[in-house]
């Protein structure tokens, strides 16, 4: 029996819901439940879309068996397309199953980045460089906004630490698993002996909250300084008494914007903030669900090492999958797709298998 089959009184319960859905939205006249009717209905109509997909290909295949019965001249082409039909039906069911899974609503949300150098002194403030260009790269083969918001360097291509914003449709969904412990080996350039090193560089996606959230901020629990920019910074930092300083009271949260104009330091500042207060109450909220804690896949659990790019054999190994690829040179160059399709692939697996478990 198929995953989809196990799972089909699920499905027919979406769909009794989405008919009575719109049933009721005909003769709703309360504008607030009509709005509310609304979103269900759309968040409904993909699965309700997907699941007649898949009737309606079982019916072609059922059809088609039918056909093979009989034979006749037209037996081979409809073989040819019976394979065809069964080939595909899988890959429906799969996908009206995926529709099924709760939904992330952080999903599609833009994200904040943020690289910091770990262990490995010089070496490993290199390597949070090379980090924080790869992701560079990558925004932009996917088209998002990539934005520096502070920086710390060491005036020679090395990262102390770096806090940036990428904005676009699907960010946080996409790079929410390169939160972690990311290690390098190789040799340095300072290194006459040509003995290899290890070092390492974490990294953090949080992800922008969306439209109006419930982040409130009590201007009483805010310390606000306004200081000359800090740290080497070099070419990116603004050179007047336009860095911003945010301190939230009640949790130690700071948070630094030193890259642009006053005003827009403190909007961007403020921004920041509610979106570490956001991945806060996120992370106390995750931490409830033991099954989703469990999982490495899209744990962010910041403190597990979670891939180690070894240059002298130009090898990329994540650590959660025991995926490795020797394409380092064009991953460094932002051709993180493959890794990150591996890890999504990987995160699917993950919940299709918990909705079987909720059987």
């Amino acid at each position: 029996m198929s995953d989809y089959a196990r799972l089909e009184r699920r499905l027919d319960q979406a769909v009794d819901r989405f008919e009575r859905i719109e049933a009721r939205l005909g003769a709703a006249t309360d504008g607030a439940e009509i709005v509310k009717l609304g979103q269900e209905h759309a968040e409904l109509k993909p699965l309700i879309e997907a699941i007649a997909a898949v009737k309606a290909k079982r019916k072609e295949f059922a059809d088609l068996e039918e056909m093979a019965k009989d034979g006749g001249d037209l037996a081979d082409v409809v073989a040819e397309e019976l394979n065809a039909v069964r080939e595909a039906l899988p890959e429906l069911e799969r996908a009206a199953l995926l529709l099924l899974a709760p939904k992330d609503k952080d999903e599609s949300a833009s994200a904040v980045l943020e690289i910091r150098a770990g262990t490995g002194g010089e070496e490993a403030a290199l390597f949070a460089g090379d980090l924080l260009r790869m992701y560079q790269r990558y925004a932009s083969r996917r088209g998002w906004r990539f934005e520096l918001e502070d920086i710390s360097d060491t005036g020679i291509g090395g990262v102390k630490e770096a806090v940036a914003s990428v904005t676009g449709k699907g960010v946080f969904g996409r790079l929410r698993f390169e939160s972690g412990v990311h290690r390098v080996q190789r040799v340095p350039e300072t290194e006459a002996g040509g003995r290899i090193h290890t070092s390492a560089a974490t990294v953090a996606v949080l992800p922008q909250p969306e439209g109006d959230i419930d982040i409130v901020i009590d201007d009483k629990d805010l310390r606000i300084d306004t200081m000359r920019s800090s740290g080497a910074g070099g070419q990116h930092v603004n050179k007047t008494d336009s860095a911003v300083r945010i301190t939230h009271l009640p949790t130690g949260i700071v948070v630094i914007s030193q890259l642009k104009s006053q005003h827009q330091n403190r909007a961007q500042g403020m921004m920041m903030l509610k979106t570490k207060l956001y991945d806060r109450e996120r992370e106390m909220r995750d931490a409830t669900r033991a099954a989703e804690r469990k999982g490495q896949i899209g744990s962010g659990d910041r403190s597990e090492r979670i891939r180690t790019y070894n240059f002298p054999q130009g090898r990329v190994t994540d650590h959660r999958i025991n995926l490795t690829l020797y394409n380092l040179p064009e991953v460094i160059e932002g051709a993180l797709d493959p890794i990150l399709d591996a890890l999504a692939a990987e995160h699917q697996a993950q919940k299709l298998a918990a909705l079987e478990g909720d059987e």
